[in-house]
């Protein structure tokens, strides 16, 4: 399966393709430093400056938070779940660090396939 990446949108000319790019990205947003043993709140939203669309046949089925190649969470959506309106659908991820992380997250689009976030590493201390 394909994986699409995110692509900085302000080196791209065509909004159609702007929106494309934008709205099905997984954006990453936590601290860069973490306790170890303690909880950290990672959050992922889908897209940015655009909004993806909850349409029975095209919404965000689901996200996924990884470290490395192991799966850290996973949330499920189904059609709706955003009302059947066009949004940034958001989800916050609380996980027990022990080491350091190099996170990714992942999102399934119904009608466009696999998206991967870019990096975010954390630094877990004592």
């Amino acid at each position: 399966m394909k994986i699409n990446k995110y692509e900085n949108i302000s080196q791209i000319e065509r909004e159609a393709k702007k929106d494309f790019i934008d709205r099905h990205s997984a954006f990453i947003h936590c601290e860069s430093n973490a306790k170890k043993g303690e909880k950290f709140k990672v959050n992922v939203k889908i897209g940015d400056q655009y909004q993806h669309p909850d349409d029975p046949d095209h919404f965000i089925s689901w996200i996924q938070l990884w470290s490395g190649e192991k799966m850290l969470a996973q949330a499920n959506f189904t059609e709706g779940a955003q009302g059947n309106i066009p949004g940034n659908l958001e989800v916050d991820f609380y996980i027990i660090p022990q080491k350091n992380l190099k996170l990714i997250a992942q999102s399934f689009c119904t009608k466009h396939g696999l998206w991967q976030s870019d990096e975010a590493m954390v630094e877990v201390k004592l």
